[in-house]
């Protein structure tokens, strides 16, 4: 089954963490047993698990807060450091592109053209060595890099196709995980330029306040590229079932996470003891959106599976992002259509992304 990811932060794993995706997830493993820092040595994503994993296509991140709580290598003194990191960020992304390690995904040509070569991969009709690359669609996670709105057509021009304006904290543009506040006033500003170029709006990590006045104020399209469901995981950082409902008015797709305090209740990040977390949890998650919406059409995959973690809190049985595969016959379990399991993997997004990219011509 062909796989489309929707969140995973592979340029800030190069260049933040040092990793070079190119090599295998146990290659990095073994390169950081003695480097210290959560997350070192259990990581779970590199590019040849992404290709045995058939993920496809990923939205790939641009992050680089700057809220006024520095924190090293993520959370920066300034915008502008933040706009330099970001754009060095797609820069990379660039570079491998040019070196055929992977295809920036910018529009509705290009996106149907890489499908259709993943297909024919996968129903063996390519010729040997022929092998497509990775597709990604540049994604930015907190709009802090972005200088003013009157500069977003600069990164439209660079590749950039989908953003989140707020992470975690009192972002530039929206109050995000952890606050109480709405939209600022460059966030007000923002959002009709997002629109007027079709750049779609993540509405994850946002606040219930920033969450709600962006809906009011923005009629294009929207995704939630990673979140999980408050009913079931009762923190801000979920979705109440008001807010899965909204999104799906609005034809949206939500991408289900795998960092586990989001899935299971209760977990925390020193429960290293505690009961296990498997993907069957993360299908919880999947099953409910899709008993509130009532279809699968809005719920989709967005592992999360690179952001600041490994192993150590990623479901017990994924080793590795390859073991995605596994999800299929989790979801047939459930009673998934086999249309319905096509849809969470893969067609959800592949819909929302042609009707945005074709509304645009």
């Amino acid at each position: 089954m062909l796989i489309i990811d929707a969140h995973l932060d592979l340029s800030m794993n190069a260049l933040q963490w040092d990793r070079d995706p190119l090599a295998s997830v146990y290659t990095i493993r073994t390169r950081e047993q003695q480097v210290l820092g959560k997350g070192r040595g259990v990581g779970t994503v590199a590019f040849p698990e992404m290709r045995s994993g058939r993920v496809a296509l990923s939205f790939a991140t641009l992050l680089a807060r700057s809220t006024g709580k520095a924190v090293p290598h993520l959370d920066f003194d300034s915008p502008t450091q933040a706009f330099g990191m970001a754009w060095g960020q797609i820069g990379y992304y660039r570079a491998l592109e040019r070196a055929g390690a992977l295809r920036v995904v910018t529009g509705a040509a290009d996106l149907d053209e890489h499908w259709a070569a993943w297909e024919r991969w996968e129903s063996g009709g390519a010729r040997a060595g022929s092998e497509p690359s990775l597709g990604i669609i540049v994604s930015m996670e907190g709009a802090d890099p972005i200088l003013d709105p009157e500069q977003l057509p600069v990164w439209f021009d660079a590749g950039l196709r989908a953003i989140g304006l707020t992470h975690y904290g009192p972002g530039r543009y929206a109050g995000g995980t952890g606050t109480e506040t709405g939209l600022t006033d460059l966030g007000r500003a923002l959002l009709p330029e997002m629109r007027r170029l079709g750049v779609l709006c993540d509405l994850t990590h946002m606040s219930d306040r920033a969450f709600w006045e962006t809906l009011e104020l923005y009629d294009g399209p929207v995704l939630a590229s990673h979140n999980n469901c408050r009913a079931l995981v009762p923190h801000q950082r979920q979705f109440s079932d008001d807010q899965i409902r909204a999104i799906a008015e609005r034809d949206g797709v939500i991408g289900a996470a795998m960092d586990v305090w989001m899935v299971a209740s209760g977990w925390t990040y020193n429960d290293l003891g505690g009961r296990a977390v498997t993907l069957s949890d993360v299908v919880d998650h999947i099953e409910h959106i899709r008993k509130v919406t009532g279809s699968a059409r809005n719920v989709a995959i967005g592992t999360d599976l690179d952001g600041g973690f490994g192993r150590e809190q990623s479901p017990t049985d994924l080793d590795t992002i390859a073991d995605l595969q596994k999800l299929p016959a989790l979801l047939r379990e459930r009673d998934f259509t086999d249309d319905e399991i096509a849809a969470v993997c893969h067609g959800n997004w592949l819909r929302l992304l042609r009707s945005t990219w074709n509304a645009r011509g």
